[in-house]
């Protein structure tokens, strides 16, 4: 319920800046038009008295305008700039996580493969699922569960940014098709918690 009386909420800020934005262009518009068409164009249509006497006005709800429509451009490529930096800083971060993943990590990781799935639960209170989903290699989907003595769980996926980065070779993963011996000692490195925390879920990335 509070998630769509969040969405409803910026839906309605969404709307009100789009009228905001969309006044302001006619104001710019309108005031341009007013000072700068042709005096023959303005007489035409009875406005050329108008616009003279208050030209001081018109000029200012241009500048008013102009000023609004800039600022808004200057803040969209602001914004673009900030998220591509963040964005390039996210890959960073995680390839730098790939490169030192403990043994737990990586363990945890493989269960993805292992499973066959997109989507596990995870205990959000392990060490390993809090460092990766720092590092943004996992990425928490909700369904938050609590229990008395296991602690709180959740719906986990790996990343989009990270998938690129986590291989074979990464997951130390055997060449070619595992043996029964590299089966062993891949379900023998498993997370302690994997019993009793991981659940696969069938759900699409």
């Amino acid at each position: 319920m509070q998630k769509v009386a969040l969405k409803l909420s910026s839906f309605k800020m969404m709307s009100v800046k789009k009228m905001i934005f969309t006044a302001m262009l006619w104001l710019a518009l309108a005031c341009a038009a007013l000072l700068f068409a042709p005096k023959a164009l303005l007489t035409s249509l009875s406005l050329n008295d108008f616009s003279q006497q208050h030209a001081h006005f018109i000029g200012l709800g241009l500048i008013i305008g102009a000023a609004f429509l800039l600022t808004q451009i200057l803040n969209y490529f602001l914004d673009e700039a900030i998220s591509h930096l963040s964005d390039k800083r996210s890959i960073e971060i995680i390839e730098e996580k790939v490169k030192l993943l403990d043994p737990t990590e990586r363990a945890l990781l493989r269960e993805f493969f292992l499973q066959g799935e997109t989507i596990l639960t995870l205990p959000e209170q392990e060490t390993a699922v809090k460092s990766l989903l720092k590092a943004g290699i996992l990425e928490h989907l909700g369904n938050q569960k609590h229990y008395a003595i296991q602690g709180s769980t959740a719906d986990f996926k790996i990343s989009m940014r990270a998938r690129v980065h986590l291989n074979r070779q990464v997951l130390r993963f055997p060449v070619g098709e595992p043996s029964p011996e590299d089966m062993k000692n891949l379900i023998k490195a498993r997370p302690h918690f994997v019993n009793s925390f991981v659940t696969p879920r069938k759900h699409a990335a």
